[in-house]
């Protein structure tokens, strides 16, 4: 296991290294970054660790600031000296977290509900075999932690009508009809997220089953979706999809 850990205090650093020893002896870790900006810099430089440790302030900021920066594909435990209270607000958008001083009890409880519920992917069988990168698998996103202006927001995949994009750029709309920013590129996050829900259309968008409200015959066995909330022209099913498309509607 190859772990990230994001932290600028040396004695909460040092402390961390010492239990991770103690409870995963075999893991490597494999940076410390110290501040949003070294941070961004060693994701974009690196591939993904397995897991890391997000301490929540750092000197340059919030360390979710790193996220509307770079790509991160990883599970992320945040660490930090909040109370309990304000700790409920990053509950919600990491695989767990951790309260200051972290305990070895926690940690360790923590490294277990990690593993068990399947978030740290295990590549190196994988890599024996020579397995490219793009055939290797990716953690299904369980939520997206989305920033616009000085304001969070957190939006589950059951909450989404589509994602698509728009003049290089990709944007999220929720079933209310509230378009918001996202950093990845639709194709990065078609292998992201549940194909049982989600199906890509066409290079431009990507929708969930539920915001289907009708399906027309269109030109060449294509079909137009029509869907809630309503997205410009419609979209139509590109005609190499077509096939995979009704597939996908009969649960096959």
């Amino acid at each position: 296991m190859k772990i990230l850990i994001v932290e600028d205090e040396v004695a909460a650093l040092k402390r961390m290294t010492k239990l991770l020893a103690e409870i995963e002896p075999s893991a490597t870790i494999v940076a410390n970054t110290t501040s949003v900006a070294d941070t961004v810099e060693w994701l974009k430089a690196n591939p993904a660790p397995d897991l890391a440790f997000f301490d929540v302030r750092l000197t340059d900021g919030d360390s979710f600031a790193v996220f509307q920066r770079a790509v991160v594909d990883c599970p992320v435990v945040f660490t930090t000296a909040f109370d309990e209270y304000a700790l409920k607000a990053f509950k919600v958008h990491a695989v767990d977290y951790l309260l200051k001083p972290v305990k070895l009890e926690d940690l360790a409880a923590t490294m277990s509900h990690i593993k068990a519920i399947g978030t740290v992917r295990e590549l190196a069988p994988l890599a024996a075999e020579n397995v490219a990168d793009d055939d290797r698998p990716i953690s299904l996103i369980k939520r997206f932690l989305i920033r616009y202006g000085d304001h969070y927001r957190v939006v589950e995949p059951k909450d989404i009508a589509y994602i698509y994009s728009m003049e290089k750029s990709t944007f999220l709309r929720t079933l209310e009809g509230r378009d918001l920013p996202l950093d990845e590129s639709l194709d990065r996050l078609e292998r992201q997220l549940d194909p049982e829900k989600f199906f890509r259309l066409n290079r431009q968008v990507i929708i969930h089953f539920q915001s289907i409200k009708e399906l027309v015959a269109y030109s060449k066995s294509r079909v137009k979706v029509i869907m809630v909330p309503p997205f410009g022209e419609d979209a139509v099913v590109s005609s190499e999809r077509s096939a995979e498309f009704k597939r996908w509607l009969a649960g096959g």
